[in-house]
């Protein structure tokens, strides 16, 4: 078998080195889009045993400008139990001829620092070559030998926008007598091809055009086409564990992973102690993890069996930091100690929806949150802020499930789900017009939901820096003068509110001795646009709703004279209305804008576009004011 093994990698490395990377061969439909193609790429796996894996890895990239530098980078990570030998990267002009030669000593040697981690155990080798003229080609090849048989975990054509892809090859030589599941997902924008015989199996993809990423792509995951692998026995820095269902693959990952670094300690039992836990369960964990989030802070910290098993509680409890798993193992760990049960729980954060097949267990996942069981349903906690709500996930946590993690397995349970009106922005105003167009306004926000997430940076800032990030957001109204007073989060509603008392002048234009002014001054023009052809599905991640009460008063010796219609559309991606009342002097104008979460075919997006334009047209209404 090893002569076999030897074989096939000299095999490769023949027909690599056969690869003429003159530009002028390169398909003339790869060009469109792309500033960067990938001539070729091949990763070979041979799978030895359950604890020994090799990866023979080349590939070369054409960048073909400025703009596709950063594809031609080379890096290659490495750890104590990944071993890199055989580096060679060949630089190359655009008709192919080669220019430099690069070796391992080229190589700067950094600590693989994702986020800035504040400890790692990976490294990482890195190169940038590159050429003055474009069109050039970066061809890199190296060996791997690692015992991390988990990370045998998938192929795709691509992982970027705007690359093409001529020819991309993967092999797995499967000599272990391990089983390995496989899933493939299918998607229109390129065709997989495979062959299975016997321990050698092979996949490529040919011919793929690039993606240019377009308003509310959807993540690329999503666009592209994979196969995924999950090998039944496996091993993660010296531990070897077993991935036949989700259940054997909970009870390893519970006992190497967790166990070992959950230990209540004395000092832990002494904190929950000092709380005087009272109430019901809820109103425990709260007090729980409000004393938490009080005394740690969130640092990455990619150590810990390949950076999987969480810093232990016990060092977390004493100096106060720690990454998400470490401190959801902690907030874990003290609920224990109070004796109530909660559950590590392992996600795909992000904007879009990413979940776990039931059917197919692998080591994956990017973020972990805590959910604790109740009598009267689920808590879920976020453990990486200081200032999150009690029980609130943030939007990039809904819509999914989780890994639920205990002594007998793993269960798969779905996280909350966001309605618009739970993710709302509540605006009620006073707005006075004077007579030179100007404008004061006495303002209260209140937002909840995703939008509460997205106002929370607002507590990282000094008072000046709000008032600024303040001016910014409301920029097109040019503002004079500005306040904002009570800003508050209420971590106990997940609620932000704050008072925006603002004087802006150039508000309302004049009309001979008339004036006449847009009734959304607190709303910024967006612009929508679907001139080209739409090239991908479009993902609209995030529910809301904006809820916005405006009373204007109009300056001394001036009346409204006409009222503008109201305005109510429905479609599929939301709904919107506008009305306007008037009473005793004062214009009442409500609008409410609700957008629904989905995921559209390409061929709505002229729709979706234009129910936004419809939007923006209506809030661009103008209320004019007669001198009477």
């Amino acid at each position: 078998m090893r002569k076999i093994s030897n074989f096939l990698l000299l095999f490769y490395a023949v027909a690599f080195s056969a690869q003429s990377y003159d530009t002028a061969l390169i398909p003339k439909e790869l060009l469109k889009g792309a500033h960067a193609v990938i001539r070729e790429s091949n990763e070979h796996y041979v799978l030895k045993s359950v604890n020994d894996m090799q990866i023979t890895s080349v590939r070369a990239v054409t960048v073909l400008n400025s703009s596709g530098d950063s594809f031609s980078n080379v890096f290659i990570p490495y750890n104590p139990n990944t071993k890199v030998s055989g580096i060679k990267v060949e630089l190359f002009d655009g008709e192919g001829k080669l220019m430099k030669t690069y070796s391992k000593k080229d190589f700067s040697d950094y600590t693989n620092n994702p986020s800035a981690a504040l400890y790692v155990d990976d490294r990482v080798l890195v190169l940038r070559p590159l050429l003055t003229k474009y069109p050039y080609t970066v061809k890199t090849s190296f060996e791997t030998n690692t015992s991390n048989t988990v990370y045998l975990s998938g192929f795709k054509p691509l992982n970027a926008f705007d690359i093409a892809v001529e020819r991309a090859v993967m092999t797995i030589q499967n000599n272990s007598g391990i089983k390995i599941r496989k899933k493939v997902s299918e998607k229109p924008m390129a065709v997989l091809n495979q062959s299975e015989e016997g321990n050698m199996w092979k996949y490529s993809f040919e011919n793929v055009q690039a993606l240019t990423e377009e308003p509310f792509s959807p993540d690329l995951d999503y666009l592209v086409p994979q196969v995924e692998f999950s090998p039944e026995k496996f091993t993660l820095e010296g531990r070897q564990g077993d991935m036949t269902d989700w259940d054997s693959f909970g009870k390893w990952y519970y006992s190497q992973l967790l166990t070992p670094v959950s230990a209540v300690t004395p000092e832990i039992a002494a904190e929950v102690k000092a709380l005087n836990l009272s109430g019901s369960t809820a109103e425990k964990v709260k007090t729980v993890y409000q004393y938490m989030q009080n005394k740690t802070r969130y640092v990455l910290i990619a150590m810990g069996i390949g950076g999987w098993q969480p810093m232990p509680a016990a060092e977390v409890s004493k100096k106060g930091y720690g990454d998400c798993k470490a401190l959801t193992n902690y907030m874990r760990t003290l609920l224990s100690a109070a004796g109530i049960p909660s559950y590590f729980s392992v996600i795909y954060d992000g904007d879009s929806e990413q979940t776990f097949d039931k059917d197919f267990p692998r080591l994956s996942g990017n973020h972990a949150v805590l959910m604790v069981p109740t009598e009267e349903g689920n808590l879920w906690l976020e453990n990486t802020s200081q200032r999150h709500a009690f029980n609130h996930l943030s939007f990039t946590s809904h819509h999914r499930n989780v890994l639920a993690v205990n002594e007998n397995g793993i269960q798969i349970v779905n996280t909350p789900v966001y309605t618009p009106r739970q993710s709302k922005e509540k605006l009620t105003a006073q707005v006075a017009v004077n007579a030179e167009g100007g404008m004061t306004s006495v303002a209260d926000f209140k937002f909840s939901g995703g939008q509460y997430d997205m106002n929370l940076r607002l507590f990282n800032l000094k008072s000046d820096e709000v008032k600024e990030a303040m001016k910014n957001r409301y920029q097109q109204l040019k503002i004079e003068q500005i306040a904002v007073n009570d800003l508050q989060n209420n971590r106990d509603e997940a609620t932000i509110s704050y008072a925006l008392n603002l004087q802006a002048n150039s508000f309302a234009k004049k009309l001979g001795t008339d004036l006449f002014f847009p009734v959304m001054p607190f709303y910024p023009t967006v612009t929508f646009t679907a001139n080209e052809e739409r090239q991908h599905p479009f993902e609209i991640s995030f529910p809301f709703q904006d809820d916005y009460e405006i009373e204007y008063a109009a300056p001394e010796g001036y009346a409204f004279k006409e009222v503008p219609a109201s305005v109510i559309t429905t479609t599929e991606f939301g709904n919107y209305h506008i009305t306007f009342q008037l009473n005793d002097k004062k214009l009442k104008v409500h609008r409410v804008l609700t957008i629904n979460k989905g995921l559209y075919p390409k061929e709505k997006y002229k729709d979706y576009v234009s129910f936004r334009k419809k939007t923006a047209s209506s809030d661009n209404i103008k209320v004019l004011i007669s001198k009477i």
